[in-house]
């Protein structure tokens, strides 16, 4: 056995760092946290400052059991987790469930999974940082204690299975004004009048500066530029700079692979983890843009040999974000002289990115001449200019632009023609285009990270969590929506006349964009309504504050906690006892074949429309019931567009002498025939207006998927089959599925051949029992035996929502104590 047991958190990080170190040091992986608060209760004991009651994960037994007998027989622990608040927190429970001392412990840390960085870690150790750990459980305390405080209210007081959070429901609230905007947004038109001038021949694009608030006002610029000449009055150029950004952020990492690579937040994250783990770039969670020297050292280098001495200017950039967390440095490579890696197609395309914009903050300025030229009108006041712009030296856009999240009109200035002051243009053609004021946009996963950060809300560590948790549990909604066809007119000024023409444009389409669901705005508005300082931007912010002084060791911790709690729960008890429940019922009008009202609410399982009254007694009529669709709100939809959803289920007809319906159920539309249920295609079939013909061929193709969706079997493991899926054929095996190999023909594999595919994938020695021949009994045992565990688990949540004032009362009780103490 080793001297020598160094433990991170992944098993990748693992592999690259055993590379590093000689055979006197085992490696290990903690695969993540090993322990949490307990899910009995609130897992905080409030009779004694708020401490966390831990326990083990069940999935993490196995690991602490072999970390606890490696760690016996070595002589030094090297506890080599991430260097943020979370590694620290990761390193602190080891130390505590291995019941390491002091002598033998060493916290070592670095920011990127190099030789270097590894060795000199190991010449540099400390302890471990208590006051980031505080910072850290005082995080996850306040937040177990708003979810666990505020979601029970939602359940009660709007719809079951609903849950809120200090950063998440702030983050729903973002999204909630922003749609409100845009819905009380109201377009107003103008025109914008452009022409094209002839200068010795050659075309030259100028518009009027000004817009036109009148179709009259344009229109009355047009027939004076009929009769008019054209002048050069003035030429200006002017010198211009360009200079680069600085190295990326995990927030600016996130919004630029938004924009460049359409990576989603929580995919720019994995794949920047794996890149990390691999050694190719330093720490990715990360609020500097701050380079070590080596790194400018090693990224002058690399510029001087690949572009030239020109082409170098290195900088210093300082962090400015609030609240900046510990001194990190920004992502980057490890190596600048790596200019490509040998890895999976998003691991190379990120890298690529994370590269460059390295290379480019340490390269010289862009030098551009910007000319603008103003044409005078000899018959009205109005000037058109023409605006041009050459690249005079590229500097570091040699390498690196970075993209733009503005969704206006842009025009980008190319070059112009040479020109005199004085010399008459002829007009080709002057256009006025009717064009319409835009409304907000809707944030993408991008903008809502740069939103978060500009407002203090989060930390590097949990933009992805918080829009990940926000889609996932149906506040929000992250889908592409089509726009509508919108007429427009442009009056056209050529060879003397003027011209009318209606043209057509799509607009208001949106991809990948965030919309709240009626769910989320319900939930937003009743926290407002009643917690309003939690669901404060600047309060969410200072809290964040609160934490960085913390890790300062400024603060105590749990004094914190306990200055919010104790106002924070009597507006829970307050909210229990008085608030009323929010339903978001919305009368539309009344239905006119049966003289009852029609209404919009939430409903159990959603937003939904409803026709009549609930039924007073067992024998009184009960009301029809109908589910809003997408892209409907409670707030919006219209009593026809609500009438038309009783029209569903709607017959279309007979198929094999059988009937052939129609309608939308808890997960989407459907059509339906001899008992089975087939999903309409999402985005492409509409239940209002599908054919019968569109539904049979639906009917047919989910057939035909069926047929062909078991490729081969096996008499060895029944349980084992070669299937056909979404993404293409696949292994499948006691509930766990397996990629096969590319190249490889399925129906031609053996079962040899698909065990071995197993055991690869497993990446450790394959378990018999899940590759052996099935024996009777032992597979329904062992899901008897989770089910079970389930159970219990879903029975203690239970007991402690039942038991939770009990707890509450006594927290009052030890505040009170705590502040006689103090």
């Amino acid at each position: 056995m080793s001297d020598n047991l160094v433990i991170v958190e992944s098993p990748a990080k693992a592999k690259t760092i055993e590379k590093f170190l000689g055979k006197d040091y085992l490696v290990m992986s903690s695969f993540g946290h090993i322990r949490d608060l307990v899910k009995k209760g609130f897992g905080i004991d409030f009779e004694h400052g708020y401490q966390p009651q831990y326990v083990i994960s069940e999935d993490k037994e196995k690991v602490v059991a072999d970390l606890r007998r490696c760690s016996k027989t070595a002589k030094v622990i090297w506890l080599a987790s991430d260097e943020d608040r979370e590694g620290e927190a990761i390193a602190w429970h080891l130390q505590e469930v291995l019941k390491l001392t002091p002598e033998k412990t060493r916290r070592i840390v670095f920011h990127e999974i190099t030789k270097d960085a590894i060795l000199n870690a190991v010449r540099h150790p400390r302890s471990v940082n208590l006051d980031l750990v505080n910072a850290q459980q005082a995080r996850r305390v306040l937040d177990r204690l708003v979810g666990f405080e505020l979601s029970p209210i939602l359940w009660r007081k709007i719809k079951a299975s609903l849950s809120a959070g200090r950063v998440q429901s702030v983050a729903v609230r973002l999204i909630v004004d922003r749609e409100r905007e845009i819905l009380a947004f109201s377009t107003e038109s103008f025109f914008k009048v452009a022409g094209t001038f002839l200068a010795d021949k050659i075309p030259v694009k100028a518009d009027v500066s000004q817009k036109f608030g009148s179709e009259k006002l344009a229109l009355d610029l047009l027939k004076k530029c009929a009769s008019s000449t054209f002048t050069v009055a003035s030429i200006e150029k002017k010198p211009a700079k360009r200079t680069p950004t600085a190295p990326f952020t995990t927030s600016t990492l996130q919004q630029e692979a938004s924009r460049k690579l359409g990576f989603s937040v929580s995919q720019t994250m994995l794949v920047a983890q794996r890149l990390y783990e691999a050694g190719y770039i330093t720490y990715m969670r990360t609020d500097s843009v701050n380079l070590s020297e080596q790194a400018i050292t090693a990224a002058k280098d690399a510029i001087l040999k690949i572009y030239g001495e020109k082409y170098l200017h290195t900088r210093r950039y300082t962090t400015k974000s609030k609240g900046a967390q510990e001194a990190h440095e920004a992502i980057r490579p490890s190596y600048m002289d790596r200019q490509a890696i040998e890895a999976g197609s998003q691991e190379k395309r990120l890298y690529d990115l994370i590269w460059k914009r390295t290379i480019a903050s340490q390269m010289s300025e862009a030098a551009l001449e910007r000319t603008v030229v103003t044409i005078d009108v000899s018959g009205a006041a109005e000037k058109f200019v023409a605006s041009g712009e050459v690249i005079l030296f590229d500097g570091f856009l040699k390498v690196y632009m970075e993209s733009q999240d503005d969704e206006g009109e842009s025009a980008s200035a190319g070059l112009l023609p040479p020109m005199r002051e004085g010399q008459i243009l002829q007009a080709s053609s002057i256009v006025a285009t009717e064009r319409f004021t835009q409304r907000p946009p809707r944030y993408a996963e991008a903008t809502l990270v740069k939103k978060l950060e500009e407002l203090g809300i989060g930390r590097p560590s949990t933009y992805a969590p918080t829009i990940s948790t926000v889609i996932n549990r149906g506040y929000v909604l992250k889908e592409d929506r089509e726009g509508v066809v919108r007429e427009y007119k442009q009056h056209t000024l050529a060879s003397g006349k003027i011209t009318e023409k209606i043209l057509r444009e799509n607009t208001g389409a949106e991809k990948s964009k965030l919309f709240p669901s009626d769910v989320g705005m319900v939930v937003t508005d009743y926290l407002v309504e009643h917690f309003p300082k939690v669901m404060d931007f600047s309060f969410t912010a200072k809290v964040e504050e609160e934490f960085d002084e913390i890790a300062e060791g400024k603060v105590v911790w749990n004094k914190m906690i306990d200055d919010f709690y104790q106002l924070f729960h009597q507006k829970v008890e307050d909210a229990l006892q008085n608030s009323q429940r929010a339903t978001a019922e919305r009368k539309l009008g009344v239905d006119p074949k049966t003289g009852k009202d029609v209404i919009v609410r939430i409903g159990r399982f959603g937003p939904l429309a409803q026709i009549g009254a609930a039924a007073a007694a067992e024998d009184d009529e009960k009301p029809q019931y109908a589910n809003l669709q997408k892209g409907q709100l409670i707030e919006t939809i219209t009593l026809e567009e609500a009438l038309k959803l009783f029209e569903l289920p709607r017959t279309l007809g007979d198929y094999e002498g059988k009937p052939v319906t129609v309608s939308v159920g808890r997960f989407g539309p459907y059509v339906r025939h001899d008992e089975k249920f087939t999903s309409l295609k999402r985005n492409v079939d509409d239940p209002m207006t599908v054919t019968l013909e569109r539904a049979v061929e639906l009917i047919e193709e989910k057939r035909k998927m069926e047929r062909e969706k078991v490729i081969k079997t096996f008499a060895e493991n029944e349980e084992l089959q070669v299937l056909n899926g979404r993404y293409g054929p696949y292994l499948a095996c006691s509930g766990v599925n397996y990629k096969i190999p590319k190249d490889t023909e399925p129906s031609a594999l053996t079962y040899k051949q698909c065990v071995d595919i197993m055991a690869q994938q497993e990446g450790s020695t394959p378990r018999k029992a899940r590759f052996a021949k099935k024996t009777t009994g032992t597979k329904s045992a062992a899901t008897k035996s989770a089910t079970a565990k389930s159970a219990t688990a879903k029975s203690a949540a239970t007991k402690s929502a039942a038991a939770k004032s009990v707890a509450k009362k006594s927290a009052v009780k030890k505040s009170a104590a705590t502040k006689k103490k103090s």
